[in-house]
């Protein structure tokens, strides 16, 4: 999740060291870490000229993940023996039913869903579409995903207000009743000049644990606002309470047209002549997607890929996260499919559609050529 503050700077070399103690992994243990004892073609990395699966690349900026971190990396058979929502017994925090001899999550949590709830406008030209959020993230991870009715925020003489109706309760049924409005003010900082705001996430991040559903697997909010965790800060992309299953992640910075200062927070450029409209939502949508999809793998017990470059990539900052793609790796993968027991196959051609639809031209491309890869390879599921 990139977080940036003041004192960063750019290196201009080529290559940079990795973080102290990180040594890239070799064939032997990428291979190792996929867990792949039956040799079935969907968690085949395939050969170098299948090019479907490149190692991590080594850092080329000071501020790149794996210059910064020093990450072990979590192998197949260590997610699948320490994943919480494979555990016979129940997630501590959990309301909804549970059987305990279920295989995988949804047999696990067969009530069980992945909320996304809106916190701020998402209808304007620079916004991404909540539907399709909500249809690509269903389709990637396998488990029901559900939009919540959002909550509002009012941006007025330097106060970001958080707004909410609050429903009548079900025990007044047959009165008179009326729907109630609840107004709270957050932290939030500001910059009258440029007039940008950045929004404490923290303080979000509470808020939203007392509002996740009782059958809720995880639930995601999801803004537009920019967001700061502390005042160093040049931004957040968000924050998550894992054993609370809540996170609260920003796509301010995700629009193509900006440009930002290294320095100041509120430092906010825009050109609008260097792009097509259509082309930025575009852009705006796999940004997003990938994003979201990153987080929700981390909520449900996937740690950070440093087998192959691979959507569960850390990343230290904007530029790197951009670069990044958007499939899982065949170690990813593998945990996923455990985790969730959807058919590749079925998954890929779905995602296939997407991407088609969307004109996400590359993650298309990618997604024809492996399937044509399981069409001609042997020992499928």
């Amino acid at each position: 999740m990139p977080k940036l503050n003041k004192k960063s700077s750019v290196s201009k070399k080529r290559h940079v060291p990795y973080a102290k103690g990180f040594t890239p992994p070799t064939n032997r243990i990428q291979l190792a870490a996929i867990g792949n004892d039956q040799n079935l073609a969907e968690f085949s990395p395939g050969s170098d000229d299948d090019g479907f699966f490149s190692p991590v690349p080594q850092p080329s900026d000071i501020d790149d993940w794996l210059a910064q971190y020093c990450e072990e990396g979590q192998t197949y058979r260590q997610f699948y023996r320490e994943c919480p929502w494979l555990s016979s017994r129940k997630w501590v925090y959990t309301k909804q039913k549970f059987n305990s001899k279920g295989n995988t999550i949804l047999e696990k949590y067969p009530e069980g869903k992945i909320y996304l709830l809106p916190l701020g406008k998402f209808d304007s030209d620079h916004c991404v579409d909540f539907n399709h959020l909500q249809e690509f993230s269903q389709i990637y991870l396998g488990i029901d995903v559900v939009s919540m009715p959002g909550i509002k925020l009012d941006i007025t003489n330097n106060v970001v207000s958080w707004i909410e109706d609050s429903l009548p309760d079900e025990s007044s049924r047959g009165q008179r009743t009326s729907s109630r409005i609840k107004k709270q003010t957050l932290n939030a900082r500001f910059n009258s000049k440029p007039k940008q705001y950045q929004i404490r996430v923290d303080e979000v991040l509470l808020k939203l644990k007392r509002k996740i559903p009782d059958d809720a697997l995880c639930m995601i909010g999801l803004t537009m606002s920019d967001l700061y965790g502390d005042e160093t800060d040049l931004f957040v992309a968000g924050m998550a309470a894992g054993k609370h299953r809540v996170a609260i992640f920003s796509f301010s910075r995700y629009d193509p047209t900006l440009t930002f200062d290294i320095g100041d927070w509120y430092g906010i450029k825009q050109d609008l002549n260097g792009i097509h409209g259509e082309e930025r939502k575009r852009i705006i949508l796999q940004r997003s997607c990938k994003l979201l999809v990153h987080e929700i793998g981390h909520l449900l017990g996937i740690d950070h890929c440093i087998y192959y470059d691979c959507c569960m990539n850390g990343s230290g900052h904007l530029r790197e996260d951009f670069s990044q793609p958007i499939h899982l790796c065949p170690v990813d993968l593998h945990k996923l499919q455990t985790l969730v027991g959807f058919d590749i196959r079925e998954r890929y051609q779905k995602l296939l559609v997407f991407y088609e639809k969307h004109e996400m031209c590359d993650e298309a491309e990618w997604v024809r050529k492996r399937l044509q890869y399981l069409d001609t390879s042997k020992g499928s599921l």
